[in-house]
Order: structure tokens, then sequence, then C-alpha cells
């Protein structure tokens, strides 16, 4: 049934897809401006609404940087299942992020509209960029990314909730980590992450608020962290979508993303119709206020080499006091045929694997891997001018349960990191 619903979809002209990007943004632009009419009536008529639209748009950003020890100093200076932080040794930047944006009220009685601009400088955009867009600009290991450039609307229809409208490039509803370092309790990533989740999306999202408990998500994009035209590695398009669950102290975001993902002229494959399927499930338990529970559960498979992935990963926080907190990680994620966790040790081998390029990658073989990792959330006082600055260390044990050794340059079957940040807000 999701084959079928799939390649329905795939028949609908890409030419279709981008006037209908190009429509919807018409319509945003031409509520908004109408919006702001409305807010300035408003204004006028004594109530407490903004004075106008554009003094809502907020300017945020932040610096980070961060080094990972590896006592075993492999040859090939990689920390093996990484991404972000892959370099062994190395002091990075990792990423110098600002943020411009509007963002839309989903409780609004009426009509809100919004947008959301940013852009990401540094190492880790080696591994986020849209194909097509900044991702050979330059050969350094610090790059230029695009992370998110979008249009968003509030519209009060069929439910009492309404439905929020999203249109143009976002991240991801997949996973329990992101992208933006200060939406993650750890430095390092999980293998979940970096292998079993899409990044971004370019497309078309819409949540519909079915009622306080219940919402439910449905998009059409170009695919896994691909734009349009020359830009997508292929000619298809893909679903992604979900439902959330709020219950109180528990939420739950089930979610997948279901398209072809392989590039055009890889060698066997249909790129056009094999499809790829990631899906997640994330449960968020507040089990105190200091307290908080996170599960990961996650399953992908891809049709075209009929190879699968997926595990769990399990978090545990503790908030010690306004300056301090403590977390625990625990991870099982399996490649059934070392088709998904490698290395890229140059700086266009993600981007390249993507497009069906040439490019160097360092498989780690039919592997179950485990991690297991701890570290504390430092906020020290700090001047006022830089309030939210923060420290995150940590200690980090991978392990191969399998009869390989993906680890140190392939000759270890774990591998033992330690690891600090920063995160400069600004």
């Amino acid at each position: 049934m999701r084959k079928a619903i799939l390649f329905s979809l795939g028949g609908v002209g890409m030419r279709k897809f981008i006037s209908c990007i190009a429509i919807s943004a018409g319509i945003l632009f031409s509520l908004g401006a109408a919006s702001t009419r409305a807010a300035d009536d408003s204004q006028q008529a004594g109530s407490t609404a903004p004075i106008s639209w554009q003094d809502t748009i907020k300017f945020s950003g932040h610096l980070e940087a961060g080094i990972t020890g590896n006592p075993d100093d492999p040859s090939n200076h990689i920390n093996f299942g990484r991404l972000f932080d892959d370099r062994t040794n190395t002091p990075l930047l990792n990423q110098l992020l600002l943020t411009v944006e509007r963002p839309i009220n989903p409780a609004a009685p009426g009509y809100d509209f919004g947008f959301r601009l940013q852009g990401m400088y540094g190492s880790d955009a080696r591994y986020t960029h849209f194909l097509g867009e900044l991702d050979r600009v330059t050969s350094a290991r610090h790059q230029v990314d695009i992370v998110e450039a979008n249009l968003q609307a509030h519209l009060p229809w069929l439910t009492d909730g309404g439905m929020d409208v999203k249109v143009g490039q976002f991240v991801t509803l997949e996973g329990a980590e992101v992208i933006d370092a200060t939406g993650n309790f750890f430095y390092s990533h999980t293998y979940l992450f970096n292998f079993g989740i899409p990044l971004k999306h370019t497309g078309i999202m819409i949540t519909t608020h079915l009622n306080p408990t219940v919402d439910l998500m449905t998009g059409v994009t170009t695919g896994v962290n691909t734009s349009l035209g020359g830009g997508d590695n292929n000619d298809a398009i893909a679903f992604h979508g979900g439902i959330g669950l709020n219950l109180g102290k528990l939420t739950v975001l089930a979610d997948t993303h279901i398209g072809p993902e392989n590039p055009e002229g890889t060698p066997g494959i249909h790129a056009n119709s094999d499809l790829r399927y990631l899906n997640d499930v994330t449960m968020i338990w507040k089990i105190s206020d200091v307290l908080t529970s996170i599960t990961d559960l996650n399953y992908i498979h891809d049709d075209g080499f009929n190879v699968s992935g997926g595990g769990i990963a399990q978090y545990l926080t503790y908030t010690v006091n306004d300056w301090l907190a403590i977390g625990g990680r625990a991870e099982v994620w399996r490649d059934d045929k070392g088709f998904f966790v490698a290395a890229f040790p140059g700086s266009f081998d993600f981007v390249n694997l993507e497009k069906g390029k040439p490019a160097t990658v360092i498989g780690g073989g039919n592997t179950t891997y485990g991690a297991f990792t701890v570290g504390l959330n430092v906020k020290p006082p700090v001047p006022k001018l830089i309030e939210g600055f923060m420290i995150r260390p940590e200690i980090r044990y991978d392990r191969s349960f399998s009869n390989t050794m993906p680890f140190n340059n392939g000759t270890g079957k774990d591998q033992v990191t330690i690891a600090a940040d920063f995160i400069l807000p600004f």
C-alpha cells in the first residue's frame, strides 16, 4: 500500500511541484501583507497586538567549537561512526549559525504568517548541504550552508486548532537530535542521527492540529537533503509526514519519509522507483521538573539495494541546578550489510556519494554498533552580554558487537573518545 501511494506521487511532474511552491509562496506573501494591515487595525482599536508584523522579526545566532580526543590516534585521523565530530585530536569550528525569523503562533485564533532563514558556516556543513546549493563553494573543511529557508502560515481551517503550512526548505521531522547544536544535550551524535534519518528537505509540509492531543503532519518533498532541478539526484518526489501526540508529560512523534533516494545512473538500481523508507519514533517523557527521558526508535530500508538498518537510542538527563545538568545516552544500531555507516575523509566525499559521483567511502561492514555516552552541560557565570554560554564535556565508548573491527582505521573493535565543545550564543 505504501508503494502504491508513492508511485502515484511519483507521477506528478517536477514542474507542477515547483509551480505549487511558487503559487504557495505568492499566497503567503499576499496574506502576510494582509496580516500586517490587520495587526495595525487591531492596534488602533486598542488591542495588545504588535504594532506591526515586522516588529516580531527575531535575529539570533551562536558559535560552536570543540575537539574530540581519541587516545588510539588512528592513522587516518577519523573517529569512525561519527560525522560532525569525525576528526581525531583536531579543534573544529563546528558551526557559526545565524537565524532571522518571524515565528508563527500555532495557537493563533486567526491567520498568522512568518518565515525562517538560517545559514551556517563551519565544519558541520560538509554533511548538511542541500545538494546543488553551496556544496562546492570551497574545498576547505569549513564550508557554508543554508540550513533552512521557508515561508510559514497558520491557517484557521478545517479544525478548531487550524493548520500550519511550511513551504520551502526545512529540517526533517525525524529524530531526537538536530543540526542546531543548541537543541542537543551532547556534542557527539548518535548513529541514528548520522545514518538513520534525513537531515533536511525541500517541499511543502502541513501540520493539522486535529485536537489539543493529536497533530497530523503531511508533506511532499524532493527527497533527502535535496533541492530543486540539478540539486535533486533523481526525478522522483517523496512523502514526509507522521503523527504527533501531546499527552501532558509525555509527547510522541512518529514519522516517516518514503521515496526514491538513490542517484540516477547507479548500476542495477531504478533510481526513480526503488523506494527508501526512513521511519522514526521519538518519545519525550518529563518524569519530573528535573528528570527527562527520551527514547528514539529507528528503522530504515532501501528497496534498491535490499538493505536495512535501525536501532534505539535512550537518553536520560538530570538538571542539578541552574548551571549544571548531567546526561547519559545508550544506543544500539544495526547496519545489516554495512551499507549505511561509513566515514568520509574528504571535504566533498559525503556530497559526492549523495550525487552518485566518485567518492572515498570507508565502510564498517556488517555490524551491530553500541555506544554509551555520559556528559555535562555547564553554564558558568558570565557577563549578561554572553548569557547562555555553555560547555559540554563528554566521554563516549563505541563498540562493535559483531565480528568486525571498524574503529582505529580498521584495526579495533572499540573506540574511546573524550570530547568537549562550547556554545556561545549571541
